[in-house]
């Protein structure tokens, strides 16, 4: 009889051990259990720490409550201003309600994940490629927002989303290298061109100090001279007026020719020749005139004046002044015959 009490109590002390270890169950501190009785949905959600379900009729299901890190895999689309592109992007988040996440979704993870991709997608089609290099932090509050408002009904909180990555292809990357080329190039002039209207300025002021001070300017090229020579080379520098050169050149080069033309005698000139030449024609006419004359005085008083008075004879030589101008005057050319090719020598 003893026999038997100790074998039904060893026996229900091992149900009862067995019954323990099938209903007892741990929930970890960032986990929360959700039990389902017979299919049905408790509303107490066990939280962590140790608790026991009913074997074989209770279901204990655990929901991680951390934030999770979802990478979304790239996603190509074609912005509004028709480039093609690849963008990749994170998703932070977590659950907020445990019994939400198991019964109103399937699997929350891969819907979260469906919903980033659709609304990757879509961010891209609606944006233009500036906003996706330079204006992120916006898309990605646009981004947060369609990706939470269905995400709430399945008792899920979307944290944060970050674009990570921005692939661009090759031609688009070497015109935005090229544009960003030439605005550091225009830069560059901007700012050489304001230094030298600076420098300019500061040269004027010192080319006044300069000039009311002369010396000043030989004490400068003093310096000059030193700063060149105190890096040990054999080669001395010293300016040069630039006025200097250009005197030079000019004496250097030839004076144009003018063209050769034979020179013409001035209008006095002529006139002394015209009146040379008309004293000899008057001599002649006066001479005729007397010999035409009839003599009404004697032949004594004839021969007397005839003897004491020297005969007048026409010049036949042109005199030394008529001569000298003569000489002054150009060669007159001689006329020349264009049938037979020959110069008419004895023609006037």
């Amino acid at each position: 009889m003893i026999e038997e009490l100790v074998a039904a109590g060893v026996a229900l002390g091992s149900v009862g051990a067995v019954y323990v270890m099938a209903a007892a169950r741990v929930v970890k501190q960032y986990e929360r259990g959700v039990v389902l009785r017979l299919g049905k949905l408790r509303s107490e959600v066990r939280g962590p720490g140790f608790t026991m379900i009913v074997p074989f009729v209770d279901r204990l299901q655990k929901v991680n409550m951390q934030i999770v890190t979802m990478p979304v895999p790239g996603q190509e689309g074609i912005t509004r201003d028709n480039v093609t592109v690849r963008v990749d992007a994170v998703v932070y988040f977590k659950v907020v309600s445990a019994a939400d996440a198991v019964i109103r979704v399937e699997d929350y993870r891969f819907a979260v994940a469906q919903m980033a991709q659709t609304s990757l997608r879509s961010i891209i089609g609606k944006s233009e490629l500036d906003d996706l290099l330079s204006n992120r932090e916006k898309l990605n509050q646009g981004l947060e927002l369609m990706i939470d408002s269905p995400a709430v009904e399945w008792g899920v909180s979307i944290d944060r989303v970050e674009i990570k990555d921005v692939s661009l292809p090759e031609t688009m990357k070497r015109s935005m290298a090229r544009q960003a080329e030439a605005d550091r190039e225009r830069r560059a002039r901007v700012i050489n061109a304001d230094a030298e209207l600076q420098a300019s300025k500061k040269l004027a002021e010192a080319a006044g100090v300069m000039s009311d001070q002369p010396a000043a300017l030989q004490l400068r090229l003093l310096q000059t001279v030193v700063a060149v020579a105190a890096e040990k080379n054999s080669t001395l520098v010293l300016p040069f007026p630039v006025e200097l050169l250009r005197f030079l050149e000019r004496a250097q080069q030839p004076a144009p020719r003018a063209q050769e033309q034979p020179s013409l005698p001035s209008p006095e000139l002529f006139a002394q020749l015209q009146k040379l030449l008309s004293q000899p024609q008057q001599q002649l006419s006066e001479a005729k005139e007397r010999s035409a004359e009839p003599s009404s005085e004697s032949p004594s008083e004839s021969s007397h004046e005839s003897s004491s008075e020297p005969e007048r004879s026409v010049p036949s030589a042109p005199s030394m002044a008529e001569q000298s101008l003569r000489e002054q005057l150009p060669p007159v050319p001689e006329p020349f015959d264009l049938d037979t090719g020959e110069s008419k020598s004895g023609q006037v």
